[in-house]
C-alpha cells in the first residue's frame, strides 16, 4: 500500500508537469537547457534565503520569517534570470539553429522559465514526503490528517502550475511595465505561501490555493494571447496565428548589352494575413 501511495501522489504532483515537459519542451533542446538553467536560478534563489535564514538566528523560529524572505528571493532571482535572457537574446539566436521563435516568441521563455522553477521547486518540497511514502509504517496514526499525502501533492501540483502562470505574468508585465501585473505576481506569490502556514487545515488551504491558480492561470491564458478561437483550435489541432511568415526562393536574373549573367538568389519574407 505505501508502494501505492508513493506512485499515485507522485504521479499526481509530477504528472501534469512532466506531460508538459515532454508536449512542449523535450523536442527543443534549447527549451531544455533553458528549464534547466532556470530551475538553476531557484536553487539559488533557495541558497540565498538559507543563507539569509541560518544568518538571522532570533528569527529561526518564526516559520512566517523565512517563508516570506524566501518567496523574495525567488522572484528577485526570477527578476534576475529575465535580465540574463535579455543580455543572451543575441547567442540564443545564433545557437537556435534557424528556429527564433523561442527568442521573438518572448510568452515561450516566459513559460519554459516558469515550468522550470515549478518543477524544481516541486521537487523540494516533496521530495522527503515521498520518502516517507515507501514505509515502514502509515499516516494517521496519534490522530494525524490521513489525507497528508495526498493533500501536500495536490500542494506541489498547484505551486508548480503557479510558478509557471507567475513566470508567463512577470516576463510580460516588465516588457509592457505593467507594474501592477509584476505587483500581482508578488502578492499571490505570498498569499499562496502564506495560506500553508494554516496547514493541515486543508479545506481552507488547499481551495485557496487553486482558486489563485486557476485565476493566475485565466490571466495568464488572457496576457499569452488566449481567446475562444484558440482554445477551439487547440481543440481541432489547427493554429490561429493571424499573421504568417513564408520563405519564398526567387531566381532574379540580371543581364547587361546581351551578355548573360549567373542566376543570383534572394529570400523574400512575405508576410500575409490569414
Amino acid at each position: 500500500m505505501t508502494v501505492a501511495e508513493f506512485f499515485g501522489c507522485g504521479l499526481i504532483a509530477f504528472g501534469p508537469p512532466a506531460s508538459m515537459f515532454a508536449l512542449t519542451i523535450a523536442h527543443d533542446p534549447i527549451r531544455t537547457i533553458m528549464l534547466v538553467a532556470s530551475a538553476f536560478f531557484w536553487l539559488l534563489a533557495l541558497l540565498f534565503s538559507s543563507i539569509l535564514y541560518c544568518a538571522v538566528v532570533q528569527l529561526q523560529d518564526t516559520l512566517a520569517f523565512g517563508l516570506v524572505f524566501s518567496v523574495l528571493f525567488q522572484e528577485l532571482f526570477r527578476f534576475l534570470w529575465f535580465l540574463l535572457i535579455q543580455k543572451a537574446e543575441g547567442g540564443l539566436k545564433k545557437v537556435s539553429d534557424g528556429n527564433v521563435q523561442i527568442v521573438e516568441n518572448k510568452h515561450i521563455l516566459a513559460y519554459v522559465s516558469g515550468l522550470g522553477f515549478g518543477i524544481i521547486s516541486g521537487a523540494f518540497s516533496l521530495v522527503n514526503v515521498l520518502a516517507d511514502m515507501t514505509g515502514p509504517g502509515t499516516i494517521g496514526l496519534f490522530h494525524d490528517p490521513q489525507n497528508f499525502f495526498v493533500a501536500s501533492a495536490m500542494t506541489s501540483l498547484a505551486f508548480i502550475l503557479l510558478h509557471v502562470f507567475w513566470g508567463i505574468l512577470f516576463f510580460n508585465a516588465i516588457h509592457r511595465r505593467v507594474y501592477l501585473q509584476l505587483a500581482y505576481v508578488i502578492l499571490c506569490h505570498l498569499l499562496a505561501s502564506c495560506i500553508t502556514l494554516l496547514n493541515p487545515r486543508y479545506s481552507i488551504t488547499l481551495p485557496t490555493i487553486w482558486i489563485l491558480t486557476g485565476l493566475s492561470g485565466v490571466f495568464a491564458f488572457i496576457v499569452a494571447g488566449g481567446s475562444h478561437r484558440t482554445i477551439r483550435a487547440a481543440v481541432k489541432g489547427t493554429t490561429t496565428t493571424t499573421s504568417s511568415t513564408r520563405v519564398l526562393q526567387v531566381n532574379v536574373n540580371e543581364g547587361a548589352d546581351n551578355s548573360s549573367s549567373a542566376g543570383h538568389s534572394s529570400l523574400l519574407s512575405i508576410h500575409e494575413e490569414r
